[in-house]
């Protein structure tokens, strides 16, 4: 997906997120970087959110509180200035309107909900019942306008590039093209060859005979010099299928087949072999290097400046190996100019989590901003593209870069947001930053115990930083760029209406992990009639997909697992060894290992629990989890069923050999080995202790189904007993809401012992 958005300043910031399909996500993961992004109200919660309408000066904004009992207010900041003051005398305004219409109006509950200011703020303009009024802010005398009605200002949505450059624009990347350059050649593949023809001629010339079925010439672009013809010659891949039988289709009649490529790992992928063909000499020239191996990906080459060398991306099997590589289209020569080597892997897929790419190119000065954990945490490092080496370190320490927001190569300098830099925080809060590409003039622009989201001034002057924790209500400061340093504080959002209705944060709780030193953080989300001197059965809700870190950071009125807790249940959830956002260290713990799960630290982590809280029963632990987290679920009571005893799992990666590639490689390594086994669910069924309640959808477009049947067989086959739920047409999740009322009713039959109500007695 891309986004353009324009700067007053008049430089375009092109914004490119790649985001590709994920086993699951927990919601609030898929809201970690986003920030508040409208004025509507949550009930019970005042001022949680600022949306920020500059002035044309660039210096002074309004915004507007929606309070209590449906009042609001309007705001005015002046940034130069550091001041918050009413946008103007509310109570003279109503006066005075209600006065021009005979109408009745309340300083706190004026009849429009947006402004504009007009004549350098001297007047204010507004809509009431289709027409506009100015109101003179000296005078207050308020009349009618000729103007249409006033409008929200555009782009109500935080000024914060996700990921943008400023500068060169967006690079050289090129994709196919028959047509050269220059407009005098067109080529194009006939008969699996090559041909090209010369537009003020008739004939067509032959350049490859190499080409055969199954292995034929593709992906056809041109050098912008138009001297050279690039190709690949494309040897197909097993393009394996997976099939679902829909057997419940909406409109009736017989049930519906269906299927689609989906690879598996280990799967042959398809070959990509390059090509150079100089369409003066006609010659054919095969550069010196690897294939590539993609699956859903295709080859695209970033031209340099100088309009004959081209650069691209290789990822290796098993993602232990990734290179940039330099191709000289006049001559066939190649060179890496970067060549990065791991004994564990290099996350080069499944980083949509992650604001950033790998491969950031600075096209004016032939150079590359390269992400890279090759120190052990995320950083940015600075690369030579001439020379092919690391010029400088950019970022450096014990923290991690989650993305970059902006790269300004006219000022050299990059914004970026990372988390783990501030000592006696949760190491997993984002912060925003800006730094030069020497690595010198660190500036933290913003400041608060919390995560974080900001939105820029249009001129890029000013930012609104808003930063919450779960077990705190959001606080709004405007800060200034330059140094990160406060200007003025804002609001802290009025939660009291929803204290007072019984909501109540979950707890963070933290604990040492496995290795005795590193923090493992969760939280707690307890009953809403929870007695400290009852014993209350505990379920941990999992998700170990090492793409990410999952556990919720930011405030949220919506109590966190309620619907569980409130059964009579203390609700779980924390992020173990094996996840992302960490050091490299603690994510290396999932490589070749996703049994793992980050049991051990899980484990630790609840002891410690019930160590400090003697409600907190040990003895009834349950654990839930859907794709990812279902594989993960199942494995509890598989692996360590002398803690978990019952676990509900849901569209379960069951083994991963039955996965997508893209991700099962990624995590468990290619060629496929003993260690797809040693963590196979399926494999390992005659393991299974206490109570296991599998669900799946039968229209699972992620994790082929066939993955939880073949559990299943396995659990037949051991002679294991299990709950089975198959929902019709179901998607990948727990089976809306049915699935998650039989959930919630199987631990309160097995960890509460009771017996969840009859639904099918009389009168249901």
């Amino acid at each position: 997906m891309t986004r353009t958005v324009r700067v007053t300043s008049g430089r375009l910031i092109v914004l490119l997120i790649m985001l590709t399909l994920l086993p699951v996500r927990n919601m609030s993961q898929a809201r970690a970087q986003g920030g508040f992004r409208s004025s509507r109200a949550v009930p019970g919660v005042y001022k949680d959110r600022i949306v920020p309408h500059w002035l044309a000066d660039n210096v002074r904004f309004w915004y507007r509180n929606d309070l209590s009992g449906k009042t609001k207010e309007f705001i005015l900041v002046n940034a130069e200035r550091g001041t918050r003051t009413p946008a103007f005398d509310h109570a003279r305004l109503a006066a005075a309107l209600s006065q021009t219409t005979s109408k009745e109006y309340q300083a706190d509950q004026l009849p429009f909900d947006t402004v504009e200011f007009a004549e350098g703020g001297k007047v204010v303009r507004f809509t009431v019942d289709g027409a506009t009024w100015a109101c003179d802010l000296a005078s207050y005398a308020c009349t009618k306008t000729d103007l249409g009605p006033i409008q929200s200002p555009a782009g109500e949505t935080e000024g914060s590039s996700r990921f943008g450059r400023r500068g060169s624009g967006s690079g050289r990347d090129r994709g196919p093209s028959a047509d050269s350059p220059d407009g005098k050649w067109t080529a194009g593949v006939k008969e699996h060859n090559v041909f090209v023809k010369n537009k003020d001629g008739d004939a067509e010339v032959q350049f490859s005979t190499d080409g055969t079925e199954g292995n034929a010439y593709g992906m056809l672009s041109w050098a912008p010099d138009s001297k050279t013809l690039v190709a690949w010659r494309i040897e197909a891949g097993d393009g394996k299928e997976v099939f679902l039988i829909e057997s419940s289709p909406k409109e009736g009649g017989r049930a519906k087949f269906i299927q689609r490529s989906y690879s598996l790992p280990g799967d042959k992928f398809k070959m990509y072999e390059l090509s150079l063909f100089d369409v003066g000499t006609r010659k054919h020239v095969k550069p010196a290097v690897d294939r590539l191996e993609l699956d859903w990906q295709t080859p695209r080459l970033h031209w340099k400046t100088d309009g004959r060398h081209f650069a691209y991306e290789k990822v290796d099997r098993g993602h232990q190996r990734f290179r940039v590589i330099e191709v000289d289209s006049h001559t066939g020569e190649s060179r890496n100019l970067i060549d990065e080597k791991s004994e564990t892997f290099i996350w080069t897929a499944h980083t949509e989590n992650l604001s950033l790419r790998l491969v950031n190119w600075l096209d004016r000065t032939d150079e590359i901003l390269y992400v890279s954990e090759r120190d052990g945490w995320r950083h940015l490092y600075l690369i030579d593209a001439a020379k092919g080496e690391v010029k400088n370190p950019i970022t450096q320490g014990e923290w991690v870069v989650r993305g970059i927001d902006l790269i300004d190569e006219d000022a050299r300098q990059v914004w970026f947001h990372a988390s783990g830099r501030c000592a006696g925080e949760d190491p997993y809060f984002i912060h925003y930053y800006r730094i030069n590409f020497d690595g010198t003039g660190l500036v933290a622009l913003t400041e608060g115990n919390g995560t974080h989201s900001i939105q820029y001034s249009p001129d890029r002057r000013y930012l609104i930083d808003t930063y919450s924790r779960v077990d705190m209500a959001p606080v709004h400061e405007l800060r200034r760029v330059s140094d990160g340093k406060l200007v003025c504080p804002l609001e802290e959002a009025d939660i009291r209406e929803l204290t007072a209705d019984g909501w109540a944060p979950p707890e963070v709780f933290v604990a040492q992990g496995r290795d005795g030193k590193t923090e493992i953080w969760g939280i707690i989300c307890r009953p809403k009639d929870f007695d400290p001197g009852k014993k209350y059965p505990v379920v941990e809700y999992i998700y170990a997909g090492p793409q990410g870190s999952y556990v919720p950071k930011r405030f949220s009125p919506i109590r966190t697992h309620a619907s569980l807790a409130d059964l009579g249940f203390i609700v779980v959830q924390m992020d173990g060894m094996g996840t992302a956002n960490r050091s490299k260290a603690f994510h290396d713990v999932c490589w070749k290992n996703l049994k793992d799960a980050g049991f051990p630290d899980r484990i630790l982590w609840h002891q410690a629990v019930a160590r400090k809280y003697p409600c907190y029963d040990l003895s009834r632990v349950g654990v839930y989890g859907n794709s990812a987290g279902g594989q993960n679920a199942a494995g509890a009571v598989l692996f360590h069923p002398e803690f978990y005893h019952a676990a509900v799992a849901s569209c379960g990666c069951h083994d991963n050999r039955m996965d997508k590639a893209s991700w099962n490689e990624q995590w468990m390594g290619y060629p496929v080995g003993p260690c797809y086994a040693e963590c196979s669910n399926i494999d390992n069924a005659h393991r299974l202790q206490g109570k296991l309640f599998l669900i799946v959808g039968e229209m699972d477009n992620n994790v082929p189904p066939e993955s939880t049947m073949r559990f299943v067989d396995a659990l037949i086959k051991a002679q294991k007993d299990f709950d089975l739920l198959v929902i019709p047409g179901g998607g990948h999740g727990m089976g809306g809401a049915y699935g998650t009322r039989r959930m919630q009713d199987f631990f309160v039959r097995h960890l509460l012992g009771t017996e969840p109500p009859d639904r099918n007695g009389a009168g249901n």
